[in-house]
């Protein structure tokens, strides 16, 4: 019996599994997979915000005791304050993907030069002044992890940290520089070995206070009074000998309105390149989530005065705006007019190969208003409007256009019977292709936020379109003159140079 039982609940659980897994499965609505190529170029740019950031830092002070014995002193204690590296130089520097585990930085043959003020103590003397430190055979290496949090946020982990400076040269300057560069040597043993101790802490305390930055980032963004968007990471990265890929939910929400959208985000695959030092696949979904939010806010509801509709297709058509405005004021006894536009569901997306199209299901209608009277529908009829997507990449920003492809239209419904509706139709077409579709493309021009943190720019970008996603290949520049600005919110203050946090919790 008890057998039995076991079984049924077996098989109720299995059901249950099957059940809840595809609404619960989530997958990427954005992918960005850094090559070895963007390796090799931030160890380029590294070494650049290393020199600047070391010369900014307070190194800690390095003290200790020595006997001299060739002085017969039993001790002398001494204190090196002040410590500025002026310059390093590590020419053999390289980063490596460690598959299933991280990145490994390997750096070995370095060599720093370092001045000091310093302070001796001893039964005999005490004395302070300068000193210069010269540092050869530094050796590091160590693996830096990238995880999430329970919020999303990128975390960074060092493991395996080993760091050693195998020579150190002292010279002392001042009045007694003679003497006690005398003893200069004895001292050097016991500087590499506090210096030693000291690299590793070091080093991971500058990996804690970038965490606490990172952990800071708003995964959630404003894009306008419309949509927010989710591109927190939902998974650790996957890490290959050639790549490290990261997966970002990539999900648009009404404002205030945290709700997921009511379809899955399905698989897809990035192809296997290595041309470019980054490549980003925006999927189907994420474009899908932006279309489904955008309608659920009610931004694709336009309403236009017949000045609003005359002075834009003026501007857009070389007089077509008046011709109409005419006609239309003809068939509506002369009075003002407007023309309403109203999505009646989330406009389709489809990516394809090569090809990148917008079906938008409307209504269309054209109201009157007398004074102190309420609006009138004369004319109005239903309209899908296919259109094409082009794509192109400004700044750090993806920017789309539509163009008008086809119309398919309904039957033209009116309240007026001395008012021949099917006349309206290349009228209201008219009103679309050059009114309605270039305020379109005007609010488009914002585009969209790729993410870039503080400095970094896309340079040589390409954009193809494949099935169920986009794909930009990029390279990347680090500019210390950029002023442009982040496409992130809490992105412009991730500042790895000055070390400063100026950005706010994360909601």
């Amino acid at each position: 019996m008890c057998s039995k039982m076991a079984q049924v609940l077996w098989g109720c659980l299995l059901l249950w599994n099957l059940h809840i897994s595809p609404a619960y499965s989530m997958y990427p609505g954005i992918k960005a997979r850094a090559t070895q190529r963007a390796l090799d170029y931030g160890v380029q740019v590294g070494m650049e915000i290393i020199e600047q950031m070391v010369k900014k830092r307070d190194i800690p002070n390095l003290n200790g005791s020595e006997s001299l014995e060739f002085l017969k002193v039993d001790y002398v204690n001494y204190n090196f304050t002040n410590i500025k590296i002026n310059a390093f130089s590590f020419p053999n520097t390289s980063l490596a993907f460690v598959p299933g585990v991280g990145i490994r930085a390997l750096t070995n043959h370095g060599t720093a030069n370092i001045s000091t003020d310093w302070e001796i103590k001893s039964p005999l003397f005490r004395d302070t002044g300068g000193a210069d430190l010269f540092l050869s055979e530094v050796y590091f290496t160590g693996n830096v992890i990238l995880t999430r949090n329970n919020f999303g946020h990128p975390i960074l982990k060092l493991q395996d940290c080993h760091a050693q400076v195998s020579h150190a040269d002292v010279s002392f300057s001042g009045e007694l520089s003679v003497l006690y560069n005398s003893f200069a040597e004895p001292m050097e043993k016991p500087i590499l070995k506090n210096l030693n101790e000291m690299l590793c802490p070091m080093v991971t305390s500058e990996v804690e206070a970038l965490n606490a930055n990172l952990s800071m980032l708003e995964v959630i963004t404003k894009i306008d009074n419309y949509t927010l968007l989710d591109y927190s990471l939902i998974s650790s990265p996957d890490i290959t000998e050639n790549y490290i890929e990261l997966y970002l939910k990539g999900v648009f929400y009404p404002l205030g309105n945290l709700t997921d959208p009511p379809f899955s985000s399905v698989p897809f695959v990035l192809p296997d390149r290595s041309d470019s030092m980054l490549y980003i696949g925006i999927s189907e979904y994420f474009f899908k989530s932006a279309s489904y939010a955008y309608f659920t806010a009610g931004a694709f509801n336009i309403t236009l005065s017949t000045k609003e509709i005359t002075d834009h297709l003026i501007r857009t058509s070389q007089g077509l705006g008046n011709m109409l405005s005419r006609i239309a004021e003809l068939y509506i006894l002369s009075q003002p007019f407007m023309v309403r536009v109203m999505a009646t569901e989330p406009p389709l997306i489809n990516l394809l190969p090569g090809n990148f199209t917008l079906d938008i299901p409307a209504s269309i209608m054209i109201l009157t208003q007398s004074k102190n009277s309420t609006a009138e529908t004369i004319v109005s009829m239903d309209f899908v409007a296919s259109t094409d997507v082009a794509l192109v990449i400004l700044g750090q920003r993806l920017i789309c256009s539509l163009s008008l492809n086809r119309f398919r239209l309904s039957l033209p419904e009116s309240n007026r019977s001395n008012i021949e509706v099917l006349r309206f139709e290349n009228i209201l077409s008219s009103i679309l292709h050059f009114g309605i579709l270039p305020l379109a493309n005007a609010k488009l021009q914002q585009g969209l936020p790729l993410p870039n943190p503080h400095k970094i720019s896309l340079v040589s970008s390409d954009i193809e379109v494949l099935e169920g996603f986009l794909l930009i290949s990029t390279d990347l520049k680090y500019e210390t003159s950029l002023k442009q600005q982040p496409s992130f919110h809490g992105w412009e203050s991730l500042n790895l140079i000055s070390g400063q946090w100026r950005g706010k919790p994360a909601p």
